[in-house]
């Protein structure tokens, strides 16, 4: 990621912050919807789910600037995903409804920058859990 598409991840994410509880469900009403079959893997509350995935994306966005303790959060994160039966495909489903949900979430301020950059950041943060993930399965 460029540092102009980090600083347009920041920012956007300020926006996002002001509703996450809505952008949560937002963004497991689309999930569930464009995966179904990922339903199951969630047991409990979603709402407590979606202030766990605001959260989680709190910590990675506020870690872009050390890369070392993000790619430390998202091999931990990776591997405690293959125990719930999370697999490759899985991400490129995530990755489509968390784009929507941002472009639900913020309207117009969701440019073609914006999406661009955020792209950028899930594709870099998918890349490194599924390598995470493979890594686990080989190894165990």
């Amino acid at each position: 990621m460029t540092p102009e598409q980090v600083q347009l991840v920041r920012l956007s994410f300020v926006s996002v912050m002001d509703i996450k509880l809505e952008a949560g469900r937002l963004f497991y009403d689309r999930l569930f919807t464009i995966a179904p079959e990922a339903r199951p893997m969630f047991k409990g509350d979603i709402e407590a789910q979606s202030k766990k995935l605001m959260d989680t994306l709190a910590l990675a966005i506020g870690s872009l600037k050390n890369p070392g303790a993000l790619q430390g959060m998202l091999d931990n994160l990776a591997r405690r995903h293959v125990g719930y039966g999370v697999r490759d495909e899985h991400y490129d489903k995530v990755g489509e409804a968390l784009l929507w949900t941002l472009e639900k979430g913020l309207g117009p301020a969701f440019t073609s920058e914006v999406k661009t950059a955020w792209a950028s950041l899930y594709d870099t943060v998918a890349s490194r859990m599924k390598a995470a993930a493979h890594q686990r399965t080989a190894t165990a």
